[in-house]
């Protein structure tokens, strides 16, 4: 529910303004002072907008609004006043007032206005989150995370933006690394430094090292000029290794130097080259599980996680839910020139009833297919038909085992619940292992048509293929190669 700061001096007036937003949905909080007033946007950042009086005793209106606009507090601000002057008006939007009304005004009028400011103040806040990320200077302000789940990660990373020293981010796939990363980067001294980032999961195995470090020309065939890595383009800035778990061997010990000397050795290269580079790594595996089974080095692993932060899925923090869903509504309604309103109490009630197994990132995704296929101006339940499908399903399953969920609606690949796969005539164990002529099958034939039956059970992402398999994706890749079946990389969506 937004909370609404109403400020007037005026009891009567100040009981009355709360009524009508408390019941138009909103929580109020009320004051009768100026300075009480930022006191309380100073200490909490989340209010969604302010109805404030201009004439007041000690700190009036335009005070506030100039104290607001020095210390930096975004909050939209709506002027309500008993006197109706020109020069107020014009005088108040200068500051920064997102609307003006005369008392005493019509509730469905302050309604409107409040509304409208919050969605402006929203969309606003993506924009600028947007411009923050593009130019490294995310900072924590931008980050939606007011959830006590996150409070601990929030900590973390403000600490790890007042080092150097290297990061470990480690949480489930599309809890949002990344933008973790980039908030530590833009809390310190490297702001606005280049941030460069690097999905280590999706290198082919052979361009790696050329692609990290870069390499010289004529370094291998096709080497027509000098390329420099991801690390040189780094330099100075920060460099995000995300799924750094998938790293070959080979890699893994160039990287090892880097952290180690800060120095970088390009393919072909005859001498080593040095860089200044903040390196923060992330991944969705167990590393010290990958250390223990021979597939990361132990060496490289207690260099990356000097400081780990863990990121918590989006079911352990539901609270921050609602705040997501309206900054995503903001940010896809006007990429698509739709006025979207907000999403309907019944809808958001579903959405914060799904367990989202692919987290933040399969949220945005939803609310983005919501947003371009709605016909009205509020997202309501019937535009979620996939989350619909699969509480559903769940709860049918709950009466019955053999219950099978059947979507009532296409469904959007990222959000598409398991199938159950149509019965089958099983083979025996011994037959498994038989090949076309009767005869038992090589170990490789039978490693084959098993990568080849997991590619096709989880669609060709090879990240999962991996996962399933129990190897790594360097691993995989060669197998790949070995077996003929490089066919598969190109549907590889990780």
């Amino acid at each position: 529910m937004t909370r609404v700061l109403i400020v007037d001096d005026d009891p009567v007036q100040l009981r009355l303004t709360a009524e009508v937003a408390n019941r138009a949905g909103f929580r109020a909080v009320t004051t009768t002072g100026g300075a009480e007033a930022l006191s309380i946007l100073r200490s909490d950042r989340s209010m969604g907008a302010v109805i404030l009086d201009l004439v007041m005793p000690e700190v009036d209106g335009m005070a506030v609004m100039e104290a607001m606009a020095r210390e930096g507090l975004t909050t939209p601000v709506i002027i309500q006043t008993a006197t109706a002057s020109l020069e107020t008006v014009v005088t108040a939007m200068r500051q920064g007032a997102a609307d003006y009304f005369v008392k005493p005004v019509a509730p469905e009028r302050l309604v409107v206005s409040l509304r409208n400011a919050i969605k402006l103040d929203t969309l606003e806040a993506a924009v600028r989150a947007e411009h923050a990320r593009r130019s490294g200077t995310l900072s924590f302000s931008d980050m939606i995370a007011e959830a006590p789940a996150m409070a601990r990660t929030v900590s973390l990373c403000a600490k790890a933006a007042k080092s150097t020293i290297p990061v470990m981010i480690e949480g489930e796939t599309g809890v949002g690394k990344e933008l973790v990363a980039r908030v530590i980067q833009g809390g310190g001294e490297r702001a606005g430094k280049p941030f460069i980032a690097v999905n280590c999961g999706a290198l082919p195995p052979n361009l790696v090292e050329s692609t990290l470090f870069g390499h010289k020309k004529g370094a291998f065939t096709g080497a027509i000029a000098d390329q420099p890595g991801k690390f040189a383009e780094a330099n100075g800035g920060t460099i995000f290794l995300d799924e750094v778990g998938d790293l070959p061997p080979e890699a893994q010990v160039k990287l090892l130097r880097v952290l180690q000397e800060g120095e970088i050795e390009p393919v072909g290269a005859s001498r080593p080259e040095r860089v200044n580079v903040r390196v923060i790594s992330a991944t969705n595996r167990r590393l010290l599980n990958l250390t223990k089974a021979g597939e990361f080095r132990e060496d490289l692993y207690y260099r990356l996680n000097v400081f780990p932060i863990y990121v918590p899925p989006l079911r352990e923090r539901r609270e921050d839910i609602a705040a997501l869903v309206d900054h995503f509504i903001a940010r896809f309604a006007a990429e698509a020139g739709k006025r979207i309103t907000g999403i309907a109490p019944g809808a958001l009630d579903l959405l914060m009833r799904y367990d989202w197994p692919g987290n933040v990132r399969q949220l945005e995704n939803t609310v983005y297919r919501a947003v371009v296929l709605t016909d009205g101006t509020t997202l309501e339940t019937a535009d979620f038909p996939q989350i619909i499908a699969q509480l559903g399903g769940r709860e049918a399953a709950l009466m019955s085992l053999d219950a099978v969920p059947v979507p009532a609606a296409p469904v959007h690949v990222d959000d598409a619940p398991p199938r159950r796969r149509q019965a089958e005539v099983e083979t025996s164990a011994q037959d498994r292992f038989l090949d076309e002529n009767g005869e038992v099958a090589t170990v490789a034939e039978i490693e084959r048509a098993l990568i080849a039956f997991a590619i096709t059970q989880h669609g060709g992402r090879m990240a999962r293929v991996a996962r399933a398999l129990g190897i790594g994706r360097s691993t995989l890749y060669r197998k790949l190669h070995e077996y003929g079946l490089t066919d598969s990389i190109d549907s590889d969506a990780a």
